[in-house]
């Protein structure tokens, strides 16, 4: 990878999560570095402020000059799975005949030169893979960190160290990415159905994560509930909440607000742990996130540390206002383990209280695939109003609206609303808990929620 120094990269799609974090490692290693967009965002201007050049049109004319002037051997290019093959951009570039690679290709390569922690699963990847960074970087183990989200205690989804001695980096099964991917050691934390617009059928997702498994050259770490697909690989260790193996948590108790435990991984012992980052799931990610660190070299004096000043990542429980009178969580929740996963945890920390649930469905065979179990899901809430389907990189299926979902959903206080409605519906309501769910762009509803929640609210 050394010899892409003064080399030039353009990504399409460079506002990404996956993409502006690869942009950001180039760009710190002395590529040239620039990149399409579609919408500015605070991440493009993050991009922007560290002089990586981002265009907002997808006209090849807009491509800065030193890329277009560029020897085609001189300029590699990256895609996202999600900007399309007629793309003008992607055209250009085929026509001048440079190299042109996926982004799990480019992660692969990264991969390829150092030890390299992959963190998989159809939900809990992102807050693994951070909690590991942020234990590493309190232990003092030196590493860079590819994220599919934004880490709360640094503001960014890359952590990137001259020095690293180990890269963590976060393992997507969409479109079979993590299959690129070279690890030394690998965590999975669930293989729930999901992307059956790739896989096709369960046990076609579930061959990938088999295949994923074998690609790993060292430890794997299993979840306990879906050890039983691991059976012929060795070097495979389960965890779970209570579990009587190891590694496991024992004594969770909520105390002052938060969760405390005990911790048994491999040859450490370690009682009274408090988990700065709320939600009952996260005590399961904390399990695997310390035992790969507490493997990695941290001490358990500074993995206790950075267990207790974990904030988490930016729409994953994200608590925004805790108030007497209201509480606002934010969550990326789009499946629906994930939604039981933050109803659950919602209902344990905050007993009693009303819970009103805004959710946006992300993906149209997504919710036409997996539709009844949203409907179970969602009936957990005590109201819900549910935002049109977010299409992402679909086109709209016939007859699969929020309205046919909405009826599969078996409450009472329920209600369809468009998302330029939402303040208006809330306004109107008398709420105590209030939780917007989904990964699409219900974030930027979020800002404007919490204003009128704190002004309605304010003590």
């Amino acid at each position: 990878m050394n010899s892409l120094k003064g080399n030039k990269l353009y990504f399409i799609g460079v506002g990404g999560i996956g993409m502006s974090g690869l942009a950001r490692y180039f760009r710190r290693r002395g590529a040239d570095v620039a990149g399409y967009d579609r919408t500015p965002s605070e991440l493009t201007n993050q991009l922007q402020s560290e002089g990586i050049d981002v265009q907002f049109n997808d006209d090849p004319r807009m491509i800065p000059e030193e890329f277009r002037e560029a020897a085609p051997n001189e300029v590699m290019v990256v895609r996202t799975p999600a900007v399309p093959l007629t793309s003008p951009l992607l055209k250009y570039w085929e026509e001048r005949g440079a190299r042109i690679l996926k982004r799990a290709d480019v992660l692969g390569m990264v991969t390829e030169d150092q030890r390299t922690v992959a963190v998989a699963g159809t939900h809990g990847k992102t807050t693994v893979s951070t909690m590991i960074a942020h234990l590493l970087t309190v232990g003092k183990v030196r590493c860079n960190a590819f994220l599919g989200g934004i880490a709360a205690n640094y503001g960014t989804n890359v952590l990137l160290n001259d020095d690293a001695v180990v890269n963590v980096v976060e393992a997507d099964e969409y479109d079979r990415s993590f299959l690129k991917l070279c690890p030394s050691e690998s965590v999975i934390t669930a293989m729930d159905p999901d992307h059956m617009d790739i896989y096709g059928t369960p046990e076609a997702m579930f061959d990938a994560y088999t295949e994923f498994a074998i690609l790993c050259d060292g430890p794997v770490l299993v979840h306990e509930r879906i050890a039983g697909h691991f059976k012929e690989r060795s070097q495979v260790t389960t965890y779970a909440l209570g579990s009587s193996g190891t590694p496991r948590a024992e004594n969770l108790r909520v105390v002052n607000g938060a969760y405390e435990f005990d911790l048994y991984a491999e040859d450490h012992a370690l009682t009274g742990l408090r988990l700065g980052m709320p939600g009952r799931h996260n005590v399961e990610n904390a399990i695997a996130a310390s035992t790969v660190a507490l493997r990695l070299g941290v001490t358990p004096e500074l993995l206790r540390q950075g267990l207790a000043s974990f904030k988490g990542v930016s729409r994953r429980f994200e608590t925004r206002i805790a108030g007497p009178q209201v509480v606002f969580i934010d969550d990326y929740a789009h499946h629906p383990k994930e939604l039981d996963a933050c109803i659950g945890s919602v209902r344990e920390m905050y007993p009693g209280k009303k819970i009103t649930g805004i959710f946006q469905p992300h993906l149209f065979t997504r919710t036409r695939d997996l539709a009844a179990d949203f409907g179970k899901s969602l009936s957990a809430l005590d109201e819900l109003l549910l935002l049109d389907i977010y299409p992402a990189r679909e086109e709209p299926i016939a007859g699969i609206t929020s309205q046919w979902l909405l009826e599969k959903v078996p409450m009472e206080a329920k209600k369809c609303v468009p998302k330029a409605s939402i303040l208006e519906e809330l306004g109107q309501r008398d709420v105590q808990v209030v939780v917007t769910l989904g990964a699409g762009d219900i974030d930027r509803l979020v800002p404007s929620i919490e204003r009128l929640l704190n002004e309605r609210y304010r003590p």
